[in-house]
Order: structure tokens, then sequence, then C-alpha cells
């Protein structure tokens, strides 16, 4: 990797992916909302989710299928619109459930169920499509014939930054579990405050232009 990408790009480029990943937004808080209400695992199943939709879309950008989502307005709302449904919906089954579980020990089902909605929520997030699409090529040294290789190995650099990231955010955020199990007003409304969050997150997916 150091033939390729020069030790001064990974420095930077690693640094710069941390700091970005660190930025308040949704994805990350999603990740700690998840951790808070249901536990770490929860929280890392869902990072894991998130950071394997990224893996989708280093290879689009590797191959230049994201400059569809830059000049087609209509895929870019399309891909948008999709989102933002799936949100909502996750959204109402939060409000139509009566059972409360904050807890992180759920059956395995139910945190792959938490992963699938991470890759699925990235995947359909154009904005991070376009994101990668701007961001990853400054790191490329197009002198080098190998830019398709260089793009994935910086792709894949980011994701890792990512999980790093995003995992301690789960960590951390999981420390408010205790309290809000011994809230009972908290505990009354966990679904709510669930269905509130994806809400909040399609509004916002809604509107990226």
């Amino acid at each position: 990797m150091i033939e390729i990408l020069s030790l001064e790009t990974v420095i930077a480029f690693v640094l710069a992916s941390v700091i970005l990943s660190l930025v308040p937004g949704p994805d990350n808080i999603y990740v700690m909302t998840n951790s808070a209400l249901k536990g770490w695992r929860v929280g890392f199943y869902t990072t894991l989710g998130l950071c394997t939709g990224l893996i989708g879309h280093t290879f689009l950008v590797a191959i230049g299928v994201s400059v569809i989502f830059q000049t087609s307005a209509l895929a870019f709302n399309g891909l948008k619109i999709v989102g933002a449904c799936y949100l909502i919906y996750l959204g109402w089954l939060s409000l139509q459930s009566k059972e409360l579980n904050i807890s992180g020990t759920g059956k395995d089902n139910s945190n792959r169920s938490y992963y699938i909605t991470g890759v699925i929520m990235n995947l359909t997030n154009p904005k991070v499509a376009l994101f990668f699409l701007v961001f990853l090529p400054q790191f490329v040294n197009i002198s080098n014939d190998s830019v398709t290789i260089q793009v994935v190995l910086l792709g894949l650099l980011f994701i890792l930054s990512a999980l790093c990231v995003f995992s301690s955010i789960a960590f951390l955020g999981s420390f408010l579990e205790g309290y809000l199990k011994k809230s009972s007003s908290v505990n009354k409304n966990i679904n709510k405050l669930a269905a509130l969050v994806y809400f909040a997150l399609a509004i916002n997916l809604f509107f990226v232009s």
C-alpha cells in the first residue's frame, strides 16, 4: 500500500477521515442513539452496517458510477426518496411496537436487523456517494497508473477510520443505557424516542440537495 500511496498521503487522509467521522451527523447520532437506548451491541452492529455500506460507495466511486448521482437529478432524487421512505417505515414500526426493550442482549436476529438497517441507510444516501466522489480523489496521485486501486485503498482506510470512531461512539453511548433503564419516564416513551430519531433522519435525507 505504501508503494501506491505515500506515507504522507496515508497520514493526512486518515487524520481527515477521523475528524470528519467525529463531526456530528446523521450516522454517528444514529449510532449514539441506538447504543444509549439498546446497548453497545446494537450500536456496534449498526456501525458495522454503516461501514459495510461504505464499501459499496467506495467501489461505485472507483468505477465512476457515482458520477450519475452528480449529473442525474432523477437518479439522485429517486435514491433519496427511497432512503427517506425506508426510515419513515422504520419510525412507523417503532410507534406500532408495544414492547419496551432497551437491552443490548437481544437475539442475533435482532442484531442482524440493525446491521441490515445500517447498510440500507448508507447505500440509499446519495449524499454519501457524492461525498466519496469529492473526497477520495483529492488524495489520488493521478500520475500513478493505479488510480482505481488508490481509490479502493483510500475507501478502505476511510472505512477503518469510521469503524474505529463509530465503535468508540457506540461504547460511550452505552453508558447512558443504565440511566435510561432507571428512568421510568424515558422507559415508557422509548419507542417514541426511537421513532423520532428515524423521522428526523428521514427529514434530513429528504431535504439533501
